[in-house]
């Protein structure tokens, strides 16, 4: 964690609060559904930080630009991490957020690769429950229960400097943005495989940082699938063609082993060449948990010729994408190399057994109809304005 001594903490209990005097009118339903994911509410939250001071104290105002210099570090040298969350109103009224812990240490580690300022994840935790405190109300009424609003923490080196070197400078922001469902394609999720010539992550790289070097980079493979007519690219790596992503999400997959049991396979984290998901230590968790008896979980290093053979022989049951985008998006058909791998869906068309139940489950504890420790609900805004508070 890059920080000196006597340098001040970023503490979230000092945010000042600036309020927007002219509030952005709030999307129908119809809207989000068909946005391009660039509607956000009318606050987020900004701190700064300086080498050897350490972080200025946050401050909540109105959505708007940021001021950096042509050779801020970020623009140039890809100094930048962010997280991805989202709000869940629930129909009991209550606004919750999901494993909001895992988030803001995440950021954290991400932070730490690219050699940006550390801070206690705790306290981007109160920041994030701060904004929505105040935005959610309006932007997420308790009339959309079973709506979300999309967080976006974010640090960026900010300093202006030309040469690779660790920044001297940054700043963390928040926003909430809206965001269409994105797991609910017609007709299931259907994957491209990356070409030979394409690796997203490598061993002893940065795969598992949520950084933006980790995505820009991707969405020229991503531009061929789609023309293509396939949703995702499911990356590939090393010479066996080893299954890593689906997207920006991690990959799954439910097939009958040789042996004749039923597992749920994923990639592992050990060469972290694949982001520790949090939907994904999730599903992990609730499929121990709740189906350990009939699906063994494993994380190993799986190939696409295994998942292919596997259809072949007719021992492929299911394959799912997980994150927080995406949610729980049930995968209909792989294509490699020429060829279409259909997975089966289930009885109904939207998913098998396993993926079905998870995508139940998770659902159940985002928006309150079952009660867990995973879920955190979102405090009410202060009925009265504190003393740190004014209007702008």
């Amino acid at each position: 964690m890059r920080q000196t001594s006597g340098e001040q903490p970023l503490v979230a209990h000092e945010l000042s609060y600036s309020r927007t005097t002219a509030p952005q009118p709030v999307p129908d339903a119809a809207t989000v559904l068909s946005s391009d994911q660039s509607i956000c509410t009318d606050h987020m939250i900004s701190a700064t930080w300086k080498y050897g001071i350490g972080w200025s104290k946050p401050e909540l105002k109105p959505y708007g630009p940021l001021s950096l210099l042509p050779t801020a570090s970020c623009l140039h040298y890809a100094t930048e991490c962010f997280e991805g969350l989202k709000a869940y109103r629930g129909h009991d009224g209550k606004l919750r957020v999901f494993r909001i812990d895992r988030n803001a240490t995440r950021l954290r580690t991400s932070a730490t690769r690219i050699s940006l300022p550390g801070f206690e994840p705790e306290e981007v935790k109160k920041l994030i429950l701060a904004l929505l405190s105040v935005d959610a109300d309006r932007w997420l009424p308790k009339s959309q229960a079973g709506s979300f609003l999309y967080v976006r923490p974010t640090i960026i080196g900010t300093s202006a400097q030309l040469g690779v070197q660790a920044p001297k400078e940054a700043m963390l922001f928040i926003v909430l943005a809206f965001m269409p469902r994105l797991d609910i394609p017609p007709g299931g999720l259907r994957l491209y495989s990356s070409p030979e010539n394409a690796v997203r992550a490598w061993a002893g790289g940065f795969g598992y940082a949520k950084i933006g070097a980790n995505y820009g980079p991707s969405v020229m493979v991503l531009q061929q699938a789609t023309a293509k007519g396939y949703h995702q690219v499911l990356w590939l790596y090393g010479q066996e063609g080893e299954c890593t992503e689906a997207g920006g999400c991690n990959f799954f997959v439910v097939w009958i082993r040789k042996d004749g049991k039923k597992e749920l396979i994923t990639a592992p984290l050990d060469d972290k060449t694949i982001l520790d998901g949090i939907t994904r230590r999730s599903c992990l968790d609730l499929v121990k948990e709740r189906l350990g008896g009939e699906v063994e979980v494993t994380e190993r290093k799986f190939t696409i010729t295994e998942l292919m053979e596997a259809a072949n022989e007719g021992r492929l049951l299911e394959s799912f994408a997980a994150g927080t985008a995406y949610f729980i998006s049930a995968v209909s058909q792989i294509h490699h190399r020429g060829k279409d791998v259909d997975v089966p869906m289930g009885k109904d068309g939207k998913g098998g057994m396993v993926t079905t139940k998870v995508k139940d489950w998770l659902s159940a504890i985002m928006y309150g109809e079952s009660e867990h420790e995973w879920a955190t609900v979102v405090p009410s805004a202060p009925t009265k304005a504190s003393r740190l508070e004014r209007v702008a």
